[in-house]
């Protein structure tokens, strides 16, 4: 955690962007695998670490807004914890650490809330995500479990987002520990990878390097030679020789701050003369992306201009035809890159997901798209000095798609199907790095993998 001002701070300005009420920030509890003394790897809510920073389960953070008080809330361990645990800190030396005085036990918050409502004061909460907190917001609210979402505080939200999307420097620093362990991640794949080797066992030694540190994966990793399904989670199959292996993972260290990298490489260590076309093809679009990346420039049109590029590689391939520019307003490039460019990253891996992509993503400017492929693009907004956001632009040859396209005519002005089917069983390829918004431009964070063919190649081939 932070030193203790770091939060302070954080809290004197979410104080400032509320007009009134309570702010209630809900810590997270433990959450057991198959009986209650047998948890899962416990992981603290994201906007109760950002004001709270307690790295501890069942703790609950009220702000009043009109007192300016902070207060915690949550019960001391007892004896039979300690037996089982060692010392623990008071609930009362927990809340000096991030410079909280007033503490209180968890039950006194029913109280101080019932109050808070009696003299009309609203409750400012967040859309609760784990079912938990859902029960305990009704228990404390007396709101419908079933309704209790429509309920959260949309000035609080909007606040959060605001707070949250610039990174300060301690943040920076914490993101560019956990890209260097996703650093380390990509290595190891890429240096494993071979004909007759499991995926699962790349998998297993690249969650591995997260895990001996005392870290884990920031999202459950994707490692597939079948690339062309989006989040491929499967490892069962044994590498084959002439095929791509697709490996999108990251790590989350002890702050819980995140990286998110996605590399694509050919199991035999050498690309094919076709696989080269379409890697380069992606490899370019994902160098545009960063290259054009800068303080208010939105990143939708940061997503367009990539798209263009693997319009115009495709076409001159001949996978596509016609004017690249109406290819991409019609929505055709989506049939190979039918996602986003990328999203914001930080203390989760698809930062404030929990708030609503919406609320993160897009503003009252830019909202989102309706067209199949764009429409999943998470980040559209105008972006700023401060953000850090994934780019990962991608093509794939999924044979569902381009068989209900091809049914549908969908987009055949700028789609040679004939020779798109050519391509079925190619897989897909990834190609993603985390960048920082500055001054004047962007930075890609970290030491950067092994990207270019040349480097795949020399890595994979001692």
């Amino acid at each position: 955690m932070f030193k203790k001002q770091v939060y302070v701070e954080r809290r004197l300005k979410l104080r400032k962007k509320i007009k009134s009420g309570l702010v209630m920030v809900l810590g997270n509890t433990e959450s057991p695998m198959n009986y209650k003394s047998n948890t899962y790897r416990f992981r603290q809510d994201s906007n109760f670490l950002y004001f709270f920073g307690l790295d501890i389960p069942g703790l609950v953070g009220v702000i009043d807004i009109e007192d300016g008080k902070d207060c915690l809330y949550g019960n001391d361990f007892d004896i039979d914890d300690i037996i089982w645990m060692g010392p623990q800190p008071t609930l009362k030396e927990l809340g000096e650490k991030v410079g909280i005085l007033s503490t209180h036990p968890l039950k006194e918050l029913y109280s101080t809330l019932s109050r808070s409502i009696q003299r009309g004061r609203h409750i400012h909460f967040l859309p609760p995500y784990r079912a938990e907190n859902i029960l305990l917001l009704e228990q404390l609210l007396g709101i419908n479990q079933t309704v209790i979402k429509n309920y959260a505080s949309v000035e609080l939200i909007r606040a959060i987002v605001n707070l949250r999307s610039v990174k300060e420097d301690v943040e920076i620093a914490e993101i560019e520990k956990a890209c260097e362990v996703g650093y380390q991640m990509h290595v190891t794949a890429m240096r494993m990878a071979k004909p007759g080797i499991s995926e699962q066992a790349i998998t297993g030694a690249i969650e591995g390097v997260a895990i001996g540190q005392g870290y884990m994966p920031s999202f459950p990793i994707i490692l597939s030679q079948n690339g062309e399904t989006l989040h491929n989670h499967d490892h069962s199959q044994i590498l084959t020789s002439g095929r791509l292996l697709l490996v999108d993972s990251g790590a989350e260290i002890s702050s819980h701050y995140a990286s998110d990298f996605t590399r694509t490489i050919p199991v035999d260590g050498k690309f094919t003369e076709r696989q080269k076309d379409i890697y380069n093809i992606v490899l370019a679009a994902n160098n545009k992306a960063i290259e054009i990346s800068k303080p208010e420039i939105s990143y939708m049109d940061v997503h367009k201009a990539a798209a263009r590029v693997i319009v115009e590689g495709l076409t001159k391939l001949g996978l596509m035809k016609g004017n690249p520019d109406d290819a991409v307003a019609n929505g055709a490039h989506a049939l190979f890159f039918p996602h986003g460019l990328g999203h914001m990253m930080g203390l989760d891996v698809h930062d404030m997901e929990d708030l609503g992509e919406n609320y993160v993503g897009y503003d009252d400017e830019i909202t989102r798209a309706d067209q199949f492929g764009i429409a999943y693009l998470r980040l559209g907004r105008r972006v700023q000095n401060g953000f850090v956001l994934t780019v990962e632009p991608g093509i794939y040859f999924i044979p569902a798609l381009i068989q209900k396209w091809k049914s549908e005519k969908i987009n055949k002005a700028f789609i040679n199907y004939a020779k798109v089917e050519e391509y079925i069983g190619f897989g897909g390829i990834r190609i993603e790095d985390d960048i920082l918004i500055t001054n004047n431009g962007s930075r890609i964070l970290g030491k950067r993998i092994p990207v270019t063919i040349d480097e795949i190649e020399a890595l994979m081939n001692p």
